[in-house]
């Protein structure tokens, strides 16, 4: 059974960074596009940055230049890892960030970790 956990969320000053980590675990064939979504109180969950197996990279307007996706697979290990880094921090970063892996044809997501910048 496949599973992702992430980690690295926090509470962060304004302009502060935060590493948000998800590793993929379990009986694992082939990964194909992975993905951060979060989730702002009151608000409906959205998509902020993707990151393809062939390496393509798309973000949410509002992150870029600031966020960064980057994925290590670790097949040897079968433990498949994409990472979120997040620079300059703004309160509207807040919520729970999610992350998703296209996993042998199906989607997995893991349990999410809140993110909250303070002002």
């Amino acid at each position: 059974q496949v599973r992702l956990a992430e980690s690295g969320g926090g509470l962060v000053q304004v302009g502060g960074s935060l590493r948000l980590s998800c590793v993929a675990s379990g009986n694992i064939g082939s990964i194909d596009a992975m993905a951060w979504y979060r989730q702002a109180p009151g608000k409906q969950r959205e998509w902020i940055a993707s990151i393809t197996s062939a390496g393509t990279i798309s973000y949410l307007d509002s992150v870029k230049g600031r966020f960064t996706i980057s994925r290590d697979n670790a097949r040897d290990n079968a433990r498949n890892t994409v990472y979120l880094q997040m620079n300059s921090l703004k309160p509207e970063d807040t919520g729970v960030y999610y992350c998703t892996q296209y996993i042998d044809y199906r989607d997995y997501w893991g349990q999410g970790t809140q993110v909250t910048v303070s002002s």
